[in-house]
Protein backbone atom coordinates (compact mmCIF):
# COMPACT_ATOMS: atom_id res chain seq x y z
CA UNK A 1 0.00 0.00 0.00
CA UNK A 2 1.71 3.36 -1.39
CA UNK A 3 -0.06 5.65 0.74
CA UNK A 4 0.46 3.44 3.90
CA UNK A 5 4.40 3.60 3.56
CA UNK A 6 4.49 7.08 2.13
CA UNK A 7 2.22 8.45 5.09
CA UNK A 8 4.78 7.11 7.77
CA UNK A 9 7.82 8.69 5.63
CA UNK A 10 6.26 12.14 4.87
CA UNK A 11 5.30 12.00 9.01
CA UNK A 12 8.76 11.97 9.89
CA UNK A 13 9.13 15.62 8.45
CA UNK A 14 6.40 17.45 9.69
CA UNK A 15 8.39 18.89 12.53
CA UNK A 16 11.65 19.64 10.32
CA UNK A 17 12.11 23.66 10.49
CA UNK A 18 11.34 25.72 8.09
CA UNK A 19 9.90 22.86 5.63
CA UNK A 20 6.80 23.68 3.42
CA UNK A 21 5.83 20.43 3.03
CA UNK A 22 2.74 19.18 0.90
CA UNK A 23 1.73 15.74 -0.07
CA UNK A 24 -1.53 15.80 -3.17
CA UNK A 25 -2.29 11.76 -3.14
CA UNK A 26 -4.50 10.46 -5.16
CA UNK A 27 -7.86 9.62 -4.01
CA UNK A 28 -7.95 5.83 -4.19
CA UNK A 29 -6.32 3.15 -2.84
CA UNK A 30 -2.91 2.21 -4.53
CA UNK A 31 -1.34 -1.31 -4.15
CA UNK A 32 1.27 -2.16 -5.92
CA UNK A 33 3.90 -5.12 -6.13
CA UNK A 34 7.18 -4.04 -5.20
CA UNK A 35 9.58 -4.61 -1.80
CA UNK A 36 8.14 -2.24 0.98
CA UNK A 37 11.87 -1.95 2.45
CA UNK A 38 12.47 -0.97 -0.89
CA UNK A 39 10.07 1.11 -2.04
CA UNK A 40 11.15 2.90 1.80
CA UNK A 41 14.55 3.52 0.55
CA UNK A 42 13.77 5.28 -2.49
CA UNK A 43 11.46 7.56 -1.13
CA UNK A 44 13.42 8.04 2.01
CA UNK A 45 16.19 8.75 -0.44
CA UNK A 46 14.33 10.77 -3.07
CA UNK A 47 12.66 12.87 -0.07
CA UNK A 48 15.87 13.44 1.62
CA UNK A 49 17.71 14.24 -1.25
CA UNK A 50 15.21 17.25 -2.26
CA UNK A 51 15.56 18.57 1.22
CA UNK A 52 19.11 18.99 0.90
CA UNK A 53 18.90 20.33 -2.63
CA UNK A 54 17.01 23.37 -0.90
CA UNK A 55 19.73 24.06 2.05
CA UNK A 56 20.11 27.39 0.81
CA UNK A 57 16.97 28.47 0.58
CA UNK A 58 15.44 30.21 3.63
CA UNK A 59 12.18 27.48 3.01
CA UNK A 60 12.71 24.23 2.01
CA UNK A 61 10.05 23.47 -0.59
CA UNK A 62 9.04 19.97 -0.73
CA UNK A 63 5.76 18.99 -2.88
CA UNK A 64 4.91 14.92 -2.90
CA UNK A 65 1.90 14.43 -5.84
CA UNK A 66 0.82 11.08 -7.29
CA UNK A 67 -0.69 11.06 -10.88
CA UNK A 68 -2.60 8.03 -11.80
CA UNK A 69 -2.15 6.51 -15.59
CA UNK A 70 -3.44 3.49 -16.99
CA UNK A 71 -1.74 0.45 -15.21
CA UNK A 72 0.89 2.83 -13.14
CA UNK A 73 0.90 5.87 -10.65
CA UNK A 74 4.01 8.24 -11.25
CA UNK A 75 4.82 10.21 -7.85
CA UNK A 76 6.80 13.24 -8.53
CA UNK A 77 8.58 14.84 -5.39
CA UNK A 78 9.73 18.63 -6.72
CA UNK A 79 12.15 20.72 -4.63
CA UNK A 80 13.00 24.43 -4.59
CA UNK A 81 16.53 23.57 -4.55
CA UNK A 82 19.62 24.98 -6.43
CA UNK A 83 18.72 22.48 -9.73
CA UNK A 84 21.12 20.01 -10.86
CA UNK A 85 23.84 21.31 -13.48
CA UNK A 86 24.36 20.75 -17.07
CA UNK A 87 27.41 19.27 -16.52
CA UNK A 88 26.52 16.66 -14.21
CA UNK A 89 22.94 15.52 -15.14
CA UNK A 90 24.22 12.26 -17.54
CA UNK A 91 26.27 10.97 -14.40
CA UNK A 92 23.11 11.43 -11.72
CA UNK A 93 22.31 7.83 -11.71
CA UNK A 94 25.71 6.51 -11.71
CA UNK A 95 27.79 4.39 -9.15
CA UNK A 96 29.95 6.65 -6.87
CA UNK A 97 28.67 10.02 -8.26
CA UNK A 98 28.26 12.66 -6.00
CA UNK A 99 28.00 16.47 -5.97
CA UNK A 100 27.95 16.53 -2.15
CA UNK A 101 30.90 16.73 0.52
CA UNK A 102 29.67 13.47 2.50
CA UNK A 103 27.49 10.57 0.89
CA UNK A 104 28.72 7.35 -0.78
CA UNK A 105 26.90 8.64 -4.45
CA UNK A 106 24.85 5.36 -4.54
CA UNK A 107 21.78 6.71 -2.98
CA UNK A 108 20.30 7.50 -6.63
CA UNK A 109 21.90 4.26 -8.55
CA UNK A 110 20.07 2.34 -5.64
CA UNK A 111 17.32 4.41 -6.39
CA UNK A 112 17.34 3.46 -10.05
CA UNK A 113 17.70 -0.08 -9.44
CA UNK A 114 14.74 -0.20 -7.19
CA UNK A 115 12.55 1.78 -9.89
CA UNK A 116 13.93 -0.75 -12.27
CA UNK A 117 13.64 -3.95 -10.04
CA UNK A 118 9.75 -3.27 -9.67
CA UNK A 119 9.50 -2.83 -13.55
CA UNK A 120 9.06 1.07 -13.36
CA UNK A 121 11.08 4.35 -14.40
CA UNK A 122 13.16 6.96 -12.72
CA UNK A 123 13.69 10.23 -14.30
CA UNK A 124 14.02 13.98 -13.73
CA UNK A 125 13.32 16.92 -14.95
CA UNK A 126 15.95 20.61 -13.51
CA UNK A 127 15.83 24.04 -13.62
CA UNK A 128 19.09 25.45 -12.46
CA UNK A 129 18.41 28.01 -9.54
CA UNK A 130 14.67 26.55 -9.58
CA UNK A 131 14.63 23.43 -8.37
CA UNK A 132 14.40 19.65 -9.67
CA UNK A 133 11.63 17.17 -9.30
CA UNK A 134 12.15 13.18 -9.71
CA UNK A 135 9.82 11.50 -11.14
CA UNK A 136 9.48 7.54 -9.92
CA UNK A 137 6.39 5.52 -11.92
CA UNK A 138 5.59 2.28 -11.00
CA UNK A 139 2.86 -0.23 -12.26
CA UNK A 140 -0.14 -0.70 -10.07
CA UNK A 141 -0.79 -4.46 -9.01
CA UNK A 142 -3.30 -5.53 -10.45
CA UNK A 143 -5.90 -9.06 -9.13
CA UNK A 144 -4.82 -11.97 -10.60
CA UNK A 145 -7.16 -14.00 -11.87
Amino acid sequence: DLHEMLYSLTSLYEATENLDFHWKPVEQRVLLFADKTQLNRLFTNLLQNAIEASANRDTHIIRLEEELNGEYITVSICDNGIGIPEQTRSMIFTPNFTTKSSGTGLGLAMSKGIVEQAKGELWFVTKEGEGTTFFVKLPLLRAMN
